[in-house]
Order: structure tokens, then C-alpha cells, then sequence
């Protein structure tokens, strides 16, 4: 058996207050069962004040997660927010872990913390939740292939840092009160879990009449589109005019279909352009094969919030659902601010069943798998993507 609650404080500056707010919602929310984990979204001002440190400190379980812009649980949204959502149970097991510093390597590091973690375990985990620090060095695909090496088919989902800065400065993981700008948190879940994974994009009648190949590349450069220099392809598509940018391009989708991969499941992930080297190559948000083929989408926040509803009514439709867990890119939060800066949280509280506890909040950068087949999961790293983990 396997309960979820949420509980919040919207109390950053006197600690003590908070740590009641929380003891007293979780004592009124639920009764911990003989495991628990607490995942934790929060705003930076929460972890400058001290307040995330001594609540966590003060919790009779591990906590692990991430600074964010703006977060949800059931009735309660918002930006300046706290909140906390805990898993317990008697036949499902957490451990929780975090890395040392990412900066100069990935594999070594998640590799010793995953085995500090597991120790005395003797079954491999049903699932791994990670958050990943902010480090622009590693493209998200890397943080997937690193779990792959340490933990084969276990499925990954997960959120990486952010923040409400422009430059996302203040961006962290969390682990017990712990705060890092370069180490990676995370929790091993073992025992009788069963897990949903929901991926939500944009409505497939939003793809532009232009498709692409990727004809040279290299991890998150791309180098050719079409056997001509990626810059120009942009160009010769009306992207870029007269060298200039067109304002909206950097907000523009790209659904990569990964065709030429091993794990390939037949289901495209989105990637967002980030820029232009000097000689034309661009630079996407993850990893982009060579081989790939492309199609950019046309999107407003109408199209973002229709996409969320729709994936939410798919969590409806689900039975034996005993929380869930959803991070939204914060590019999905550029895009609907226009609206209201938290029109897509309100929409996840409206849509989703009053009866099921939830958090949700935004990501830089969202780790879910495209499916799951015969227990082997294909894990993905996505862009502009809404991930559901329904437990």
C-alpha cells in the first residue's frame, strides 16, 4: 500500500513558524507508514532564508528536489511557496542520495552515490526520481546516459533546477536540508511501486509545413539540416531575415523523431534552439542524432494550456491512483505569463480529480520516459515537455 499528501507554507522568514505550519498539515494530511519520502519544490527565497534547511532538518524522513519558479498542490498555488509531497508506505522502500559536484564529470559521481545509497538492497530499484543541478557544460541527455550505465532499465523521471531569475542564478537541488548548485539529488524507490509515466507536449495539428533532416551532428550541435549549413536552413525557411533572428524563433519547439537510436520507440522528444556558433552550427537544448528528422511547431499559450488539460484528463481516466507528481518546463511558464504566471498550475488544479494529491511545478528541463515496454523503460530528456508520474 502505497499514500500520498501534499502540504505547503507560504512563511519565509521565520523558520519555526513554518516547521509548525508543515508538522501541523502533515499531522491532519497523513499517517506515515513505516517508509516515507518527502519531495520538495520550493522558491530560492526559501533556501536563502534558512527555512527549507530547518524544516527539512526537522522531518522524520529524507527529502530531496529542487528550487522552482512557481508550484502547486491541491487548493493551494503560487510563487513564494513551500511545498512538500510525501510518499509512504509499508512495502515500498525510499533511498535517498546526492552526488558531489557534477561540474567536470557525470558517471564517476552518480555512480558511488548510487551505490552509497543502495547499500544492503538486494533488488534493483522500480524507479528513480532526479533532480539534476543546472550545469549548461552537460546536455540532459548526458544525466540520462549516466543512469542507464549505473541503474540499466530503471525508469528515471524527474525535474532540473530553476529558478525565476533571468540567468536562473538562484537554481538548486535539495537533499535534507543540503542546497547545491552542482550536485545532482535524487531517491531510489524499491518494493511494491508501480509507476505511470504521462508525457504532454503540444496538440499535433500546431507543426509548421516544414521538415528538416539532421544531416551532421554532434551531440547538441547541429552542423547540417538538409546537407547545408544549419544557419542557412533557418534562413531558407524564413526563421532568420536580413541575419537577423526573428523574435519568436527562440520560443519555437522543435519535434525531434530519434529514428536512428537503438532505444528508438517510435515517439518524438521536443528540443529548444538555443543559439548559433560563428560558423552557422546550432545549439539545441539536448542532444539532437545525427539521422533525425524535424518538424518546428507553431504554439501560443492557448496550445500549451489545451495540451496540459488534455494530458490532465488522461490522469483521470487512470485507476488506482495514489498521487501524482508533474513538472511543466519553465518555457511552458514563459508562454502562458501573458495569460496569468500561474494560468497552467491553476488549470492542473481545476482539470485533475479533486480527490488525488498532487504537486506540480516548473522545471528546467523534464526526465520521463517516452514508454515502457516489457519492463524496459526509454528514458528521455525533453524540452517544452509537461511530465506526469502517477504512483
Amino acid at each position: 500500500m502505497l499514500k500520498c499528501g501534499s502540504v505547503c507554507t507560504r512563511e519565509v522568514d521565520n523558520s519555526e513558524a513554518a516547521l509548525e505550519e508543515i508538522q501541523a498539515q502533515l499531522s491532519e494530511e497523513i499517517s506515515l507508514l513505516e517508509h516515507s519520502i518527502g519531495i520538495i519544490m520550493c522558491h530560492a527565497e526559501f533556501v536563502a532564508s534558512g527555512v527549507m534547511q530547518h524544516i527539512c532538518e526537522n522531518l522524520p524522513f529524507e527529502t530531496v528536489g529542487i528550487t522552482t519558479s512557481s508550484q502547486a498542490i491541491n487548493n493551494e498555488s503560487g510563487e513564494l511557496l513551500f511545498t512538500l509531497f510525501i510518499m509512504t508506505s509499508n512495502d515500498v522502500v525510499f533511498r535517498a542520495g546526492i552526488t558531489s559536484c557534477l561540474e567536470n564529470k557525470l558517471l564517476a559521481p552518480i555512480q558511488t552515490a548510487y551505490e552509497k545509497a543502495s547499500v544492503g538492497m538486494t533488488e534493483a530499484p522500480k524507479l528513480g526520481i532526479i533532480f539534476p543541478p543546472l550545469i549548461l557544460s552537460h546536455a540532459g541527455d548526458s544525466f540520462v546516459d549516466a543512469w542507464k550505465h549505473v541503474a540499466n532499465n530503471m525508469p528515471l523521471f524527474g525535474a532540473g533546477a530553476v529558478d525565476d531569475t533571468l540567468t536562473f542564478e538562484d537554481s538548486e537541488t535539495l537533499y535534507n536540508g543540503i542546497h547545491s548548485r552542482t550536485a545532482l539529488s535524487f531517491v531510489l524507490c524499491y518494493g511494491s511501486i508501480n509507476p505511470r509515466f504521462l508525457v504532454g507536449t503540444l496538440p499535433e495539428d500546431k507543426v509548421m509545413p516544414y521538415k528538416g533532416e539532421v544531416t551532421k551532428a554532434s551531440g547538441p550541435y547541429v552542423y547540417e539540416i538538409n546537407n547545408c549549413v544549419a544557419y542557412q536552413y533557418f534562413e531558407s525557411i524564413g526563421f532568420i531575415s536580413n541575419g537577423l533572428l526573428k523574435q519568436d524563433f527562440l520560443m519555437v519547439p522543435f519535434a525531434i523523431d530519434q529514428k536512428k537510436r537503438e532505444d528508438y520507440d517510435g515517439i518524438p522528444v521536443i528540443r529548444r534552439h538555443a543559439s548559433f556558433m560563428d560558423d552557422g552550427t546550432a545549439i539545441f537544448r539536448g542532444i539532437v542524432d545525427e539521422g533525425s528528422t524535424f518538424t518546428p511547431l507553431a504554439c501560443n499559450s492557448g496550445d500549451v494550456l489545451e495540451a496540459t488539460q488534455q494530458t490532465m484528463q488522461r490522469v483521470n481516466a487512470l485507476s488506482n491512483v495514489n498521487g501524482v507528481l508533474m513538472f511543466s518546463c519553465a518555457i511552458r511558464r514563459m508562454m502562458t505569463t501573458g495569460v496569468h504566471p500561474l494560468v497552467e498550475l491553476q488549470t492542473i488544479a481545476e482539470t485533475i480529480d479533486p480527490a488525488i494529491h498532487f504537486m506540480a511545478g516548473y522545471a528546467g528541463g523534464e526526465f520521463c520516459p517516452t514508454s515502457v515496454r516489457d519492463g524496459v523503460p526509454t528514458n528521455r530528456f525533453h524540452n517544452y515537455s509537461f511530465i506526469v508520474l502517477v504512483v
